[in-house]
Parts: C-alpha cells; sequence; structure tokens
C-alpha cells in the first residue's frame, strides 16, 4: 500500500520590509558590488575622505607622479604654505627590476629638509610632500620630465654630505659648456642619468613639519639679506660655543657663516671691491674653523683650508700658525719649521709662543726617534 503524497505546502508568505526609520539613508546605492570594492594599495589615497590630499594625489597622478602608501602618518594633513619646513629621509632609486639605488640621506647621515616656496630645482619633491603626513612612508614614481634636474640636485647634496662646497664646480661653468657632451657632474652614474633622463622612484619618509616662524632657517634658505644680516650673530653663537668647550658645534656655526658669505661671494665678480670685502668677512671665519678643525685633529683639511688663505692672504700670521701646527701635527717636519719661520718674520712678538712649539716639536721627534729604535731593533734581532 503505497503512502498517501502529503498536501503541497502553502506558498511563502513574502516578508514585508521593516519599516525604514525616518531620515536613514538606504542600504545600497545604485552601484555594483564590483563597484564598491576597497581600492588597491597604490589607490587607497584617492578614496580619502581627506579632500585635500585625494586632489593633490589626483594631480599628482595627472602629471605624471604615482603615489604608494607603504606605512600611514599620523595626525591632520599639513598645511604647507610658504615657509613651511619638511624634514625628511628619502632614497633614490632607478625604475626597473632591480631598482638600484642611486642616493640615501640615511647613508649620507642627515635627513633633507626642504622650505615651501623657496623655489627648491626638484619641484617633484615639495609637491610630493603636500600629500603626506608627519610619519608616513610612501614611494613615489616620477617620469621622465620631473627629474632632469636631479644630477645637479643629487651632486650638491653629495658635496654637502662630504664637506665640500655645494656649489663646486658650477661657479666657472657657463651654461654653454654645461650642456656640452663632455661636461662631468664628478660622478659617474650621474654623469650617464644627466646623459639619458630616465624615470626615477622616490622612497620618502616624511619626519616632522614645521609652520613658518617655529624654527631657525638654514643658510641657504635665507634671502641675500637675511644671510649678511645673520652672519654677525652665527659668529657670535660659534664664539659662545668655543668658549664652552663646544668645539664640534662651535665648528658647525663657523661653518654655516661661512657658507652665508659664500653664496654672497658667487654672485659677484672675482676681485671686484665687494668680492674682496666679503672674502674679508671670510677669512677670520675661516681662521676660527681650522683651529676648531685643529682640536678635532682634522689637520689635512686645516692645511687645505689656510693654504687656500695664503694663496689670497702672504701676510696672514694666524694661518701660517695653524698651518704650522697642523704640518707639526702630520711630521711634516721641514714644513712646520718654515711656517713658524715665516710667523716670527711677521710678528716677532710671537717668539715665545713659537719657541713652545719648536720645543714641543722637538720633544715629539726625540721621542718618535727612540721608539722607532726600539721597533727596528726588534726587526733585525729576529
Amino acid at each position: 500500500m503505497a503512502w498517501p503524497r502529503p498536501p503541497p505546502a502553502p506558498p511563502a508568505r513574502p516578508r514585508s520590509a521593516p519599516p525604514r526609520r525616518q531620515g536613514a539613508r538606504p542600504r545600497f546605492s545604485g552601484k555594483s558590488r564590483s563597484s564598491r570594492r576597497r581600492p588597491r594599495r597604490g589607490q587607497a589615497e584617492a578614496g580619502r575622505k581627506d579632500g585635500p590630499m585625494a586632489q593633490h594625489v589626483e594631480q599628482l597622478r595627472a602629471d605624471g607622479v604615482d603615489k604608494e602608501v607603504l606605512r600611514e602618518g599620523t595626525g591632520p594633513l599639513p598645511d604647507f604654505r610658504d615657509g613651511t619646513k619638511a624634514t625628511f629621509h628619502y632614497r633614490t632609486l632607478r625604475c626597473g627590476a632591480e631598482e638600484a639605488a642611486l642616493d640615501s640621506s640615511r647613508e649620507q647621515g642627515k635627513p633633507m629638509e626642504l622650505i615651501a616656496g623657496k623655489k627648491f630645482k626638484l619641484p617633484v619633491w615639495e609637491a610630493a610632500l603636500r600629500t603626506m603626513r608627519p610619519g608616513e612612508r610612501a614611494r613615489f614614481r616620477c617620469d621622465a620630465k620631473h627629474v632632469v634636474l636631479y644630477p645637479m640636485v643629487s651632486k650638491s647634496l653629495r658635496n654637502i654630505a662630504a664637506g665640500k662646497d655645494p656649489l663646486e664646480g658650477q661657479r666657472h661653468c657657463c651654461s654653454m659648456a654645461q650642456l656640452h657632451d663632455h661636461y662631468s657632474l664628478g660622478y659617474p652614474d650621474l654623469d650617464e642619468l644627466q646623459k639619458n633622463p630616465q624615470p626615477l622612484i622616490f622612497d620618502i619618509e616624511l619626519l616632522k613639519v614645521e609652520p613658518p616662524g617655529s624654527y631657525q632657517q638654514d643658510p641657504w634658505a635665507m634671502t641675500d639679506e637675511e644671510k649678511l644680516q645673520a652672519v654677525p650673530q652665527i659668529h657670535k653663537e660659534g664664539n659662545e660655543l668655543y668658549r664652552q668647550g663646544k668645539v664640534q658645534e662651535a665648528a658647525a656655526k663657523y661653518y654655516d657663516a661661512i657658507a652665508c658669505l659664500k653664496n654672497l661671494q658667487m654672485k659677484e665678480q672675482p676681485g671686484s671691491p665687494d668680492w674682496i670685502e666679503l672674502d674679508q668677512k671670510i677669512t677670520p671665519l675661516l681662521l676660527n674653523y681650522c683651529q676648531c678643525k685643529l682640536q678635532c685633529e682634522e689637520y689635512y683639511e686645516v692645511l687645505d683650508h689656510c693654504s687656500s688663505i695664503l694663496n689670497k692672504y702672504e701676510d696672514n700670521v694666524k694661518a701660517y700658525f695653524k698651518r704650522a701646527k697642523a704640518h707639526a701635527a702630520v711630521w711634516n717636519v721641514a714644513e712646520a719649521q718654515a711656517d713658524f719661520a715665516k710667523v716670527l718674520a711677521l710678528d716677532p712678538s710671537l717668539r715665545p709662543v713659537v719657541s713652545k712649539q719648536l720645543k714641543s716639536l722637538e720633544a715629539r721627534l726625540r721621542e718618535k726617534d727612540a721608539e722607532d729604535k726600539i721597533r727596528f731593533k726588534g726587526i733585525f734581532s729576529q
């Protein structure tokens, strides 16, 4: 006997939608699910609620600069009005599978500082920083048109890191010479990049942002008038630090003052009255700097700077005296004795000081001779 079939189930009653609260938004917009997916990493900035940042990022992208956030920053987007100072670390990479590194501020030992509105030679850096919050790290891939001047900027930054004049080699090069194929920046990788411009990647970590008026300007960021006015104060600060025994800090102050005057001097015709007046202001600062370097036992730098002074001012007693001490320190005995003799010829009143230095040199020579005899005796007795 077959079991009877159960009666068909009654059709399901359609559920009525719950009443919508007054003013509530509908749960879904007219967009499809695919259009509501989370943006990819490189697109995240454009989807932020932060209107100014999204606008800056879109402007960069439209102009050939793609941003990829590696680490989010904190706080609101800074107001990069003119005079704002950004401190950041950067790495410059070539585009390609290997992404070979060109420069790194961490390897150079000091973060980069940029002041908005000062017409930095690499405007794309300022544009990139405007999209970042403090603590953020991001990559910016820049089309070649944005980095044509990077080789020149890199040369200056490398020279600064090496303690050289940032404009070394540029003073006497006319614009036509710089465009010539044989003009060299002194760095093979930069020469190649200058001949064959290519896109670059900047890996930037924004450390801090300081509004105008909240920091002391570095010399390179000052106007010509500000530089000239700042030199006496910087000189005074250097002297005070030296009296306190803070020799390294004093040397940095003297260096800044020299940099201000050198920058102004490069705009004058060599040998002109204005050029000579600036050079006479540089000389005492450079001698103070050499005194600091003597105490830091950086003798070869003292030799270079004192010689440069004496090439222009043959009667500078202080330059002869400091150079003599540097020669003595590196065992250039004949040169030291010659410089001390020149000091006495120019200023006989310094005889007691010079005699003391010569006696010290003779004592060191006797000690060195005794040490050498012991050392060589041990060698020949084997």
